[in-house]
């Protein structure tokens, strides 16, 4: 498991470059659009192309968006979506190859159980240690682990999913709008404006 980590660390880091990412979706489009229409890739590209649409349609209904602002919301939206669909699919067979090397390790097919145990040991170890650093003399070791790290009802020390979306969200929801107020009062940009028009549109 380690050599095998640290054979694909370089493919990892090149892979994860930001520029990399974009050239490999550019080539992905363009690979799509060349398909025959009646083919899947086709028809993928098809459905790609009518969110597009509709997309600056609707941008086009809050703006004024004339030809050069029209071909680069075009091109944007398209990266983005084709992107965030990669990423979604990343994260769906990153989530089967864990579920699957839990499955290997639960069932010590292959007898891989040590080694994926030994691999997930190191990674808590080095996750605990800036948490044992600060842990002061007079507290034991289990008594800190049970109140900050692993709690005597097997619970998670955060928040369940939902409230941490709900968080998130409203926090992006401020940056956002503080952003807009502050473009607007120190700027020309109606960004404020702007804004408060997407939201009754989508009201």
């Amino acid at each position: 498991m380690g050599m095998i980590k640290l054979l694909a660390a370089p493919i990892r880091s090149i892979v994860r470059f930001p520029l990399v990412q974009l050239a490999f979706v550019i080539v992905l489009i363009t690979f799509l659009q060349a398909a025959d229409d009646k083919s899947f890739l086709g028809y993928i590209f098809n459905l790609l192309d009518a969110l597009v649409d509709s997309s600056v349609k609707i941008v086009s209904a809050i703006f004024n968006v004339k030809t050069f602002t029209r071909s680069w919301l075009t091109s944007g939206f398209m990266i983005a979506y084709v992107y965030l669909a990669c990423l979604l699919i990343l994260s769906f067979v990153r989530l089967m190859l864990g579920a699957g090397v839990d499955l290997v390790g639960r069932s010590n097919a292959f007898w891989l159980r040590s080694a994926i145990a030994r691999e997930r040991g190191i990674a808590a170890y080095r996750a605990w240690l800036p948490l044992e650093r600060i842990r002061p003399a007079h507290i034991p070791q289990e008594k800190w682990e049970e109140a900050f790290a692993w709690p005597a009802n097997n619970k998670p020390p955060y928040p369940p999913l939902a409230h941490r979306i709900l968080r998130t969200t409203i926090s992006y929801a401020i940056v956002v709008v503080g952003a807009a107020v502050l473009l607007q009062l120190f700027t020309p940009f109606p960004a404020a404006s702007w804004l408060e028009q997407a939201i009754v549109h989508f009201l």
